[in-house]
């Protein structure tokens, strides 16, 4: 599979995240059965267009952390109901996402 063909099919999948959940970028990469190139998910949703179409924010880390940098990503999120632990990591065990 070709890079940019991986990037639709990360998109395609980004964007069937309902709302009030997340996933992070192993499990996007898992449900590609491409298991190790997390960091392709990673690099694919820095690259994301500014299309509304693709919910990018609900991409956390296997530990739940958000962005860097992003402080929208965080509004964005609260404001679906994602819970949040008190150092600011989202609480995976109650709004994961699997497919």
């Amino acid at each position: 599979m070709q890079h940019a063909e991986f990037q639709q099919d990360i998109y395609n999948l980004v964007r069937q995240i309902p709302r009030g959940k997340v996933t992070t970028y192993g499990q996007i990469a898992y449900m590609l059965d491409r298991p190790k190139n997390s960091r392709l998910v990673g690099q694919a949703m820095r690259l994301t267009p500014s299309d509304a179409s693709i919910p990018s924010h609900r991409v956390v880390n296997s530990q739940g952390r958000l962005v860097s940098g992003w402080s929208a990503q965080y509004d964005l999120l609260k404001a679906e109901g994602i819970p949040f632990t008190p150092n600011g990591n989202v609480r995976l065990k109650n709004c994961f996402w699997q497919g």
